[in-house]
């Protein structure tokens, strides 16, 4: 295990840890699993963009005396 790691450029108790967490599964799983991590991250990222332009326009909009809507995380389910 030693010269796995050492190979790898990475510490034995990290490949102790990959195979307990992707032992069980096959490479496809595994590639899967990768992409909907990335789709995942993504995803928040766009949230989190569209949660801050919602704070930036109530900012705006409270300024003029409105108020558009209630901002932060779930704003979009309650309209």
């Amino acid at each position: 295990m030693a010269e796995v790691s050492k190979k790898h450029g990475v510490s034995e108790q990290t490949i102790y840890t990959w195979r307990k967490r992707f032992g069980a599964m096959n490479s496809d799983e595994v590639k899967r699993l990768r992409q909907l991590e990335v789709e995942n991250a993504r995803l928040k990222k766009m949230l989190a963009e569209r949660d801050l332009e919602i704070d930036v326009m109530n900012e705006i909009a409270s300024k003029n005396g409105e108020h558009l809507r209630p901002s932060g995380a779930g704003a979009a389910c309650r309209r």
